[in-house]
């Protein structure tokens, strides 16, 4: 694949993943293009790892849904069964909270490695902006603003995507004449 069509992937998927805040649906198509992107670009940049922290960031994230999923539900079903404990059910709501809350900062970090190297390799030092912001974002969740900063990150990595150009390689001077 191509730098451009690499560019063009990780860009759509940012604007899919930003829409996707609206429309759930689509940040699954986004992530899914984002990660073709990456690869796209890793492999023009000839570094794996960019690829590689980026897949591990979304299967932290699909880790950390499944997890919350299966806490929520042992402890909603616990506690139907047990009387209805209104305590258990807080329980199990505050356990499932902390555990995806340790995932998406999981992701977090890693979607920053793979866009602290993808900034390496291409120049383009806003990457590490959008890493820097997401992993911002995922810690201040807590306090909901963290959501904003998430939202605002995906913008700037649409952006930069959409205005990246490939990296210009280093011209070998001419070969010097034959004698003559």
């Amino acid at each position: 694949m191509s730098f451009e069509s690499g560019r063009s992937m990780a860009g759509i998927g940012s604007l899919l993943l930003v829409i996707g805040t609206f429309v759930p649906f689509l940040s699954l198509v986004g992530i899914i293009l984002l990660l073709v992107g990456l690869r796209d670009l890793a492999r023009y940049y000839g570094d794996n790892g960019i690829f590689d922290d980026a897949l591990y960031a979304v299967m932290f994230g699909v880790i950390g849904i499944v997890a919350v999923g299966v806490v929520l539900i042992g402890f909603l079903l616990g506690g139907l069964f047990a009387g209805g404990s209104l305590l258990g059910i807080t329980v199990g709501i505050f356990i499932g909270l902390v555990v995806v809350f340790i995932f998406y900062i999981l992701m977090a970090v890693y979607f920053r490695r793979a866009f602290d190297a993808l900034a390496d390799k291409s120049g383009q030092g806003m990457l590490r902006t959008v890493g820097l912001l997401l992993l911002i974002g995922a810690v201040l969740t807590i306090i909901v603003i963290g959501l904003l900063l998430i939202f605002v990150a995906w913008i700037l990595a649409t952006v930069v995507f959409f205005s990246m150009t490939p990296k210009a390689q280093p011209q070998q001077p001419p070969p010097p004449p034959p004698p003559s």
